[in-house]
Formats: C-alpha cells, sequence, structure tokens
C-alpha cells in the first residue's frame, strides 16, 4: 500500500442557479493541488501550503478538519501529513474551501485501501465546511468527490446521486478580484420563502436534471433561473445584472451567481461559444475597471484524481 500521493481537487460551482444547497458541478480547468503522506507520529499535521495565507494549525484548517474528521474513525498507529498548493482563491465562490477539504479526505482514503464510500467522504468533508461557513453544507464538496453534476437528494441522512452531463456542456466563470466571504454571505439570505418561489424553484431543478438527462441544452438553460438566492446577492457583486444581460445575448444558455459570489458561472453549448460568452465578460468587467480572473472549463466527470 502506498504511503503517499498527490491529487488535484477540482474548483466546483455550487447551487447552479436553482438548487441552493444541494446542485454542483466539478470544473476541469482550476483546482488545488494536493499531497498527503503517511506520518510516523500521530495524528493530523500540515506541514505546507503555498499559494494563499491560511492556518497552518489542523483545526483551523479546512482540510486539517476534514481530514479529523476521519481519522477519528480510525484504529492505527500512524498519521497523516498534508501539503497544500493552492490555485483557487479563497472567497472566490468557486469551492476553495470545498477542494481543501475533499482533497484532504479523498487523499486519506486513498493510502488507507479507500474503506470509506464517496457518501461518507462528503459527510467526513462537509465538517470543513462548517467550518469556513459555519453551516455544513455538500453542494461543493460533493462534485469534487464524485465529479460531474450532483444533486444532495438528503442532508438526513446524507444522500449524494451523481447526475448526467451532456457532453457539449461547458462553463465559463469569472471571478471579479473582490473577497465575498460565505459566512457573510449567507447571513443576508432570509430564513424563508414564499410558496410561490418554492414552487418555482422545484419546478427548475426537476426541469434541469430532466435536461441533463436528455441532453436538452433550451431545457438546462430554461431552468437556471434563480428567485431565491440571487435577488439578495446581487448588489453584493459588481455590475451583476449587466454582465448577466450581455452574457445571455452573447448565446449561453444560462448565467447565475456561482455558490454564494462573488463569481459569475455561464453555461454553454460547445466550447466556440464559451469562449465568445468569456470575451463579453472579459469587456463587462474591462469596461467598469474591475480586476478578474476568468475560466472556460469542460465539466470535470472525474472529480478529484491522482497526479504524478
Amino acid at each position: 500500500m502506498q504511503d503517499q500521493i498527490k491529487l488535484f481537487s477540482p474548483a466546483t460551482v455550487a447551487n447552479l442557479a436553482c438548487g441552493f444547497d444541494v446542485l454542483g458541478m466539478a470544473l476541469d480547468s482550476v483546482g488545488d493541488e494536493m499531497i498527503i503522506k503517511k506520518s510516523k507520529n500521530k495524528g493530523i499535521s500540515i506541514s505546507k501550503i503555498v499559494g494563499q495565507d491560511l492556518p497552518i494549525e489542523a483545526t483551523k484548517n479546512v482540510a486539517g478538519v476534514a481530514a479529523l474528521e476521519l481519522y477519528k474513525e480510525l484504529e492505527v498507529d500512524y498519521g497523516f501529513e498534508i501539503q497544500i498548493f493552492k490555485n483557487i482563491k479563497p472567497g472566490s465562490g468557486i469551492g476553495s474551501s470545498a477542494a481543501s477539504a475533499a482533497g484532504a479526505v479523498w487523499g486519506m482514503n486513498e493510502l488507507l485501501g479507500k474503506p470509506f464510500s464517496p457518501n461518507e467522504l462528503v459527510a467526513f468533508a462537509m465538517e470543513g465546511e462548517r467550518l469556513a461557513s459555519g453551516n455544513a453544507h455538500a453542494d461543493n464538496v460533493a462534485p469534487a468527490l464524485f465529479g460531474g453534476f450532483t444533486l444532495v437528494r438528503s442532508y438526513k441522512p446524507l444522500e449524494v446521486i451523481k447526475l448526467a452531463c451532456p457532453e457539449e456542456l461547458y462553463a465559463v466563470v469569472i471571478h471579479p478580484q473582490i473577497e465575498l466571504k460565505t459566512a457573510d454571505s449567507r447571513k443576508i439570505l432570509k430564513p424563508t420563502i414564499s410558496l410561490r418561489d418554492g414552487v418555482t424553484h422545484w419546478g427548475n431543478v426537476g426541469g434541469l436534471v430532466a435536461g441533463l438527462y436528455t441532453n436538452n441544452y433550451k431545457l438546462i438553460g430554461d431552468c437556471l433561473k434563480d428567485v431565491i438566492a440571487e435577488p439578495q446577492r446581487a448588489d453584493l457583486i459588481p455590475h451583476y445584472y449587466e454582465l448577466k444581460h450581455q452574457v445571455i445575448k452573447s448565446g449561453a444558455l444560462g448565467v447565475g451567481i456561482s455558490g454564494s459570489g462573488p463569481s459569475i458561472f455561464a453555461l454553454t453549448k460547445g466550447k466556440k461559444i464559451a469562449k465568445g460568452v468569456a470575451k463579453t465578460m472579459q469587456t463587462v468587467y474591462q469596461n467598469i475597471g474591475v480586476d478578474f480572473d476568468i475560466h472556460i472549463s469542460k465539466v470535470n466527470q472525474k472529480g478529484i484524481y491522482k497526479i504524478d
């Protein structure tokens, strides 16, 4: 059995407009790299973090907290050492904390001979999300671990379902260079919704799932609508509605806030349209003087994977 593994843990887009806390997808073009090693010293340690200034103490780091949650279930005379190479900026809205938390437990599970199921790994990784945002949500860690599109069918008991993904589907994500903490973005949400908004959301979730399974790109686009979180969060993101309007005009199937923001995602049919959408996003933010990162990505069907 191997004593060390290097892995890629993908960025993710959560909510997907209509699926607050239950829907997510994994990206192929951006993610963190991590090295997980067995250690002679029992427990969990983080020996290196490159790319971001984050706590190195295991109990204060999302990767460490998730790893400790898994470690509680073990009876071994050794520990694990974690190295994190952050390519996803914290507060970006594309699953920075989820990539670290999910990567830690996935890597440990591989070194242990895969005793835990993906569903169990999601539960461990959710504890890292609890540290990051105050809420143990699974809509980012689930697609990171399962790959593709995922639906959190139930939280109690936890049940994650991997969904179908049309071959030509692309995602474009723009990250305006402002930090928007998930905990802060969640605080502004009202605790209740109207029955009318609930019915709208339930219909769109069902329609989106149907569109994914039937390769119906128009239906996918029609269902990427958020009448609950978006109206409350849009003002936190510079020129959100202007960008959304221009991106739809340039051919995107649909547009929404990625997770709690500030990143904005669009889905497209095909890479050519994705490139045009990226150019439109770029133009909008260049015109208003906001710095940004932008990613064009296929859907990552594998989730976390080993790299050399």
